[in-house]
């Protein structure tokens, strides 16, 4: 089966090397073409905005919209039922199909009602203590043993309940045998409340926190990526810190209606990799916090696969219980 490190090394020579699908765009599209994120105004509406304005020749007017509800589903139901033209695209992280559907006891849509076109960028997340921990913690091994001593103040927050990031705190606590007590948020209330000494810790995207780590105001323990962040160099991996289970990216990235004709697929992916490679994109994406991360369609598909087959025997072997 193919890994996640398989696909991302394969996406970062191919990327580097400039091999991804370069075939020449013809005209464009003839409809406006609207790009839906699930979520208020923030990361995930500032990246769509950010590769939308740089997509040149795919459409005559790119529109992007958010549609916020159902914690994100509205927007990917939206998609599933418009038209498969090109006209209409779904910008999300992958959760919402190799993950959602281990969380969910009802989805109005399945994976298989989407083509998966290109990912765009990634994230890893970002374990960050605030004042209510002592100084002198000041590594993920320090941090574990605190929280076996104060088993009270062992709290950490994210950005909802039965999301991936939820999922990676309490993962933490089953692997270094304490219980870690989640407290979900929405938006930036989580990062708030660590400020403020409300909670021990958050499990959130770097961008999140990154100001304030950078300040002095909050302390990163670890990163979830394969390798170490450029944005927090100093700061170690869960692997480093000996907790390799807890390795993760978030990927954002493009997808269309399943019915959508490949000519059509072709030329949408082609104008992202254009995208991408733009000085533009690189240096809001530096500015977001997130690096760019672009995997060839063919092995997109294989990675949401292997990733909805690991998150299901996560979520399962955390007793969670679906929701509606």
């Amino acid at each position: 089966m193919i890994t996640r490190r398989d696909v991302l090394s394969a996406a970062a020579a191919a990327f580097a090397a400039g091999h991804i699908s370069p075939r020449a765009l013809a005209q464009p599209i003839a409809r406006t073409a609207h790009i839906l994120t699930g979520f208020t105004p923030g990361l995930q509406d500032g990246l769509a905005r950010l590769v939308a304005g740089q997509m040149s020749g795919y459409a005559e007017t790119i529109v992007v919209e958010t549609r916020p509800g159902a914690a994100g589903r509205i927007a990917v139901e939206a998609v599933k039922n418009a038209d498969a033209d090109g006209s209409a695209m779904l910008f999300s992280p992958l959760g919402f199909m190799m993950f959602f559907p281990h969380v969910y006891k009802t989805l109005r849509y399945h994976p298989r009602d989407f083509t998966p076109v290109s990912t765009v960028a990634s994230t890893p997340t970002l374990l960050t203590v605030g004042p209510m921990v002592p100084a002198d913690v000041k590594t993920l091994a320090d941090f574990v043993a605190w929280c076996r001593a104060n088993p009270k103040h062992a709290t950490f927050g994210s950005p909802g309940a039965g999301t991936s990031l939820h999922f990676l705190g309490a993962m933490l606590g089953r692997s270094a045998g304490f219980d870690f007590l989640h407290v979900p948020y929405q938006g930036g209330g989580a990062i708030q409340d660590l400020v403020k000494g409300v909670i021990a810790a958050t499990v959130m995207p770097i961008g999140s926190a990154l100001g304030l780590v950078q300040s002095g105001d909050l302390r990163a323990l670890a990163t979830t990526g394969p390798r170490r962040s450029p944005f927090v160099p100093a700061v170690p991996t869960v692997r480093e810190a000996g907790y390799p289970s807890l390795e993760d990216l978030t990927w954002f990235a493009f997808f269309v209606p399943a019915k959508t004709p490949a000519p059509i697929v072709d030329k949408l992916n082609t104008a992202i990799q254009a995208a991408l490679r733009t000085d533009e994109v690189k240096a809001g994406m530096a500015k977001l916090a997130v690096e760019p991360d672009a995997i060839a369609m063919e092995d997109f598909a294989r990675l949401i696969a292997s990733e909805s087959d690991r998150w299901k025997a996560i979520v399962q072997a955390t007793g969670f219980v679906p929701t509606d």
